[in-house]
């Protein structure tokens, strides 16, 4: 015996050795191991809990105090997942799922969670399941793993392991375990256990977004179901209904029968209450409310019958809610939409344009921001109604809130017709002063789109254009200034007149110019073909155009302008011809290649071939409407015309001028009229040549000095007519979901531009379009704003993509990845489609 205590002794601390002598009995025995347990595990400091882990990372000051704690606290853990025995593993899934949740890898917590879900005991499982959620998606092959956990769980006697099972299944489950555990939600569905049902109804709700065949096995459970009495059931079983009727035409005919039942439910409400204890601020049941009103909003699309049922009880919703709560508000907005959506009548349209209305003198601006994206979404159905709301919507252009700025502007441009447009457009061109730079850009574009359908005078038309190029500045797209050049184009001599003393004003006020160069642009061209003598001193105007050129914070593109215009202008001014030459020649060692071959041809024409200027520099001819809405840029205007050239027989039978007898120099191979051979455009100098220059004729550029004039990337007289003469290809993208994608591509001097249409011929609204593209190495691209963001029905939102070949060595030809997003109601959409059909010559 008492070598059996010595031999236990072993096992003790030296202490205790020490304070106890071989004379031991069994009771003295149990009390030392009573107590080194006490001291050696009761005793021993617990992990950190999980809210004193909160205290600690929101006490960090830096983030890298934060990771430390982090990566001390995940160390840690991965240790005690290691352990058998640990008696903290909750407590350590716990604090991983939080630290999931702040944004570091908790990956290594997978199997773990697995374990946790396995496991007997409740609250094991809770927190496993939990884990499961979080970490695991249909993504993740481990998850198959926890499919007999389900099963099993499915099945349990306790109905809280079946509920956290079934919403651990509807968060993660893929098609393929969807179906092998549908018999399982069936079953449950139909279970006498009220929690349980309402919890199959709601998995079942997630299964069949994942897998739509499914439906035809929950279809017989859900009519009888929309008149039960229980709360959760009922609000469970019409987000089922709803799911299936978007999902299916054919499910959507089966549950118009049930519209009486939906009607009869919302109108007990409304007089009597669903029950006492789902009333909030007030408002009866607001949640089953807004369900009720969704589902018949998608039941009675398109069908009059059925919409004539439901009137009655829409008007009484919309009289008898109160607004003055936040619940009373999602109720009438759900009615606005439910009229608007229906076949319902006029004066129940009127009335829902009425409360929104109301909405825009709401002061809490999410109200006011709902209305206005409401009124923009319903605004076709009734606009009349809408028109008497327009002061109101006006107001909401100097809101605070961007976002209101925004729908505001978006709505007011829906508004406008031949009565209000200049009240309108009034009205946009203040917001313009203040508006955000990206929003300059996409606003710009849509007054000029306004202003040529509605315009009550062409007067008002160009001081409507002028006052836009002096606002927007650099912030807008080049189809204002292709618009603007356009309009004084097809103007009356008068009004040509009144406009270029007003473009004289511009380039003389040299006050931020550099940000205001779309204003140049327009105001040297119209200046270089319409500007007389006597509306400006030229010599101080040709002093302008030369600190206007020498001026480093201007674009290229516009010193194009310039030199284009002073080479134009000396046509009328012969007695300053001396000083705009030398104003040229300056120009003829610049780094530019652009510039420096302008100046260098431009030259030309003022020594060598003094004879041919006046024929080459006259003014253009009068630029055609039709023209000019078959493309977006002035130079695609012009690449139209050298594509496709019509003779005109009548100018042989007139008497030949100057040009005619230049055209016959040059062979006339164009046999075209003399209105078409000369273009002033920011297309380089070779384009003012392109209609009376032959391209089988190489000779002709020794006969105007040409055939010298060479650039690092070779571009002589000839290639450059022929890239102008290079024709838009239409490239299809995408056309999937009534949404179509097209890019056109064309062909410029230096790069191409490839436009972007997007077309929604959906029933719904887009919103939040971003349309993004990835090029090789080789290539760089800029992209310009798009036309909107947003899209109505039936509306194309347009984009331009300027391409440039960086790597002129480079033999591949231009591939682009392009990915666009929107959201449509709820749902967020994003696809990605790989565009490799560019010509092959698009950059030879």
């Amino acid at each position: 015996m008492y070598q059996y205590y010595e031999t236990e002794w072993s096992i003790l601390p030296p202490e205790h050795n020490r304070r106890y002598s071989p004379g031991l009995t069994i009771n003295n025995i149990k009390q030392v191991i009573n107590e080194t347990i006490e001291t050696n595990i009761l005793k021993k400091p617990s992990p950190t809990r999980l809210r004193e882990l909160i205290r600690q990372i929101r006490a960090s000051r830096t983030a890298a105090e934060e990771r430390a704690v982090v990566n001390t606290e995940c160390a840690y853990i991965r240790s005690t997942f290691r352990e058998t025995d640990c008696i903290w593993k909750c407590r350590n899934m716990a604090k991983l799922l939080y630290i999931h949740m702040l944004g570091y890898p908790a990956h290594f917590g997978q199997m773990e969670a697995l374990k946790l879900a396995a496991s007997p005991k409740y609250t094991d499982k809770r927190i496993g399941y939990l884990g499961a959620m979080l970490l695991l998606d249909e993504r993740h092959d481990v998850h198959v793993l926890l499919t007999n956990c389900l099963k099993n769980d499915l099945n349990n006697s306790t109905q809280f392991i079946v509920g956290a099972a079934l919403c651990t299944l509807a968060a993660i489950a893929s098609p393929e375990m969807a179906r092998d555990l549908t018999q399982d939600i069936e079953r449950l569905i139909a279970s006498s256990n009220t929690f349980l049902r309402k919890k199959a109804i709601l998995c079942a709700f997630r299964m069949i977004r994942r897998v739509p065949e499914l439906i035809e096995d929950y279809l017989p459970k859900c009519s009888q179901f929309l008149n039960d009495k229980n709360h959760g059931i009922l609000v469970s079983t019409i987000t089922l209904v709803t799911e299936m009727c978007e999902q299916s035409h054919v499910v959507l005919n089966y549950f118009k029968s049930t519209i009486p039942t939906l009607v009869r439910t919302l109108k007990t409400m409304i007089v009597s209450g669903y029950s006492p204890e789902h009333v909030v601020n007030g408002v009866s049941d607001p949640f089953l409310q807004v369900k009720i009103l969704r589902l018949l909003r998608i039941l009675g699309h398109g069908d009059p019958d059925q919409s004539e049922t439901m009137n009655d009880v829409l008007a009484q919703v919309a009289t008898s809610t109160e607004t003055n709560k936040n619940a009373g508000n999602a109720i009438l907005y759900e009615t606005v939409l439910t009229i608007m959506n229906v076949e319902s009548e006029n004066s129940l349209r009127v009335l829902a344009v009425n409360i929104l209305g109301r909405f825009l003198l709401n002061s809490d601006k999410n109200i006011r921001y709902v209305g206005l994206l409401t009124l923009v979404k319903t605004v076709q159905r009734d606009m009349t109604a809408v028109q008497r709301h327009r002061i109101t919507i006006l107001e909401c252009l100097t809101d605070s809130d961007s976002s209101i700025q925004r729908c505001a502007m978006e709505l007011s441009f829906t508004l406008i017709n031949s009565q209000n447009i200049e009240m309108i457009v009034r009205e946009l061109l203040k917001y313009l002063e203040t508006a955000d730079p990206e929003m300059k850009s996409v606003c710009s574009s849509k007054i000029v789109n306004a202003a040529e359908q509605y315009s009550p005078a062409i007067r008002w038309h160009l001081e409507v254009l002028l006052k836009l190029l002096s606002i927007a500045g650099n912030n807008i797209r080049d189809d204002v200034i292709a618009s603007t050049i356009q309009l004084i184009s097809n103007s009356p001599k008068e009004e040509q007149s009144f406009i270029s003393g007003k473009m004289v004003e511009a380039v003389t006020n040299m006050n931020q110019l550099e940000n205001r160069q779309p204003l140049v642009q327009v105001a040297v061209w119209t200046l270089g073909e319409y500007g007389e003598t006597g509306h400006f001193d030229e010599s101080e105007l040709i002093e302008h155009y030369r600190q206007l050129l020498w001026a480093p914070q201007l674009f290229i593109t516009t010193k194009q302008y310039i030199l284009m215009s002073l080479a134009k202008i000396s046509v009328r001014m012969e007695h300053c011809t001396a000083n705009i030459q030398n104003v040229i020649n300056a120009f003829r060692g610049h780094l530019n290649v652009d510039l420096q071959q302008r100046a260098v041809e431009f030259s030309q024409l003022f020594t060598t071939h003094n004879s041919l200027r006046a024929a080459l520099l006259e003014k253009m001819p009068t630029m055609k409407i039709s023209d000019m809405s078959a493309s977006e840029y002035n130079s695609d205007f012009i690449a139209e015309h050298l594509s496709s050239p019509q003779s005109d027989t009548s100018v042989s039978q007139k008497e030949p001028s100057n040009q005619d007898i230049l055209l016959d120099l040059l062979g006339n191979s164009f046999g075209s009229s003399p209105s078409t051979t000369d273009t002033n455009t920011p297309s380089p100098m070779q384009q003012s040549y392109q209609s009376v220059v032959p391209t089988t004729n190489a000779d002709i550029l020794d006969l105007l000095g040409l055939g010298v004039i060479e650039s690092p990337n070779n571009s002589s007289l000839i290639s450059t007519v022929a890239a102008t003469q290079y024709s838009a290809t239409t490239i299809p993208v995408y056309s999937r979901d009534n949404i179509d994608i097209k890019c056109i591509v064309k062909k410029e001097f230096d790069h191409a531009v490839v436009t972007v249409k997007t077309t929604n011929n959906s029933l719904n609204m887009l919103e939040k379009y971003l349309f993004q593209v990835a090029v090789p190495k080789a290539y760089t691209i800029r992209m310009m704003e798009p036309s909107s963001t947003i899209m109505l029905p039936g509306e194309t939102i347009v984009q331009d993509i300027h391409v440039v070949r960086v790597n002129p060595a480079a033999t591949s030809s231009l591939r682009m990845k392009t990915r666009f997003s929107y959201e449509i109601g709820n749902y967020s959409v994003m696809e990605q489609v790989d565009v490799n059909e560019f010509p092959s010559d698009l950059f030879d």
